[in-house]
């Protein structure tokens, strides 16, 4: 990355851009674009951005942004395929713990795990078993009624019954 960067300042300079200028044309800030010419790559979080703001400069400079590109796939292809996969899995843990420790811990945006609620099923156990109840005792008393007027209706037949003879 040294080298191409070192390319896209010398072909600044023999411009006759400075670099504020180059920055502010590009919408960049002049540290992001001096990270650029020095092949800082570490400056950047985001490979796919960095890729871009080179691109985008390689045009502002007059190159092809084919070539500059193509470069720097290179560089980076060199780059990660010297990384230990046990670099990439500590790099991984850390992105975890980082993310982990970001995260907002409010009642309002804390994850709970589904559960079985037996409170709601206690609860609609006794509603229907009171339901049940209830049923009961007005058959009941409509079956008591029912006795009652039966008896009243064969006392009085047998009043009646007396009286006649």
């Amino acid at each position: 990355m040294k080298e191409l960067g070192e390319y896209l300042r010398d072909t600044r300079l023999q411009n006759g851009v400075s670099i504020e200028e180059a920055a502010e044309d590009n919408e960049l800030s002049s540290s992001q674009l001096e990270n650029i010419e020095n092949g800082n790559l570490r400056a950047f979080k985001d490979v796919y951005k960095l890729k871009e703001y080179v691109k985008n400069y390689a045009k502002y400079l007059g190159l092809d942004p084919n070539v500059v590109v193509e470069e720097f796939n290179d560089f980076l292809f060199e780059h990660t395929s010297k990384i230990s996969l046990d670099d990439i899995l500590e790099a991984k843990r850390q992105l975890d713990i980082e993310k982990e420790e970001k995260k907002v811990k409010s009642p309002y945006t804390k994850e709970y795990k589904e559960r079985f609620h037996y409170r709601s099923v206690f609860i609609i156990i006794g509603i229907v078993a009171a339901i049940v109840i209830v049923i009961f005792l007005f058959l009941s008393l409509l079956n008591k009624e029912s006795i009652d007027s039966r008896v009243l209706v064969g006392s009085n037949e047998e009043v009646i019954y007396e009286f006649a003879n």
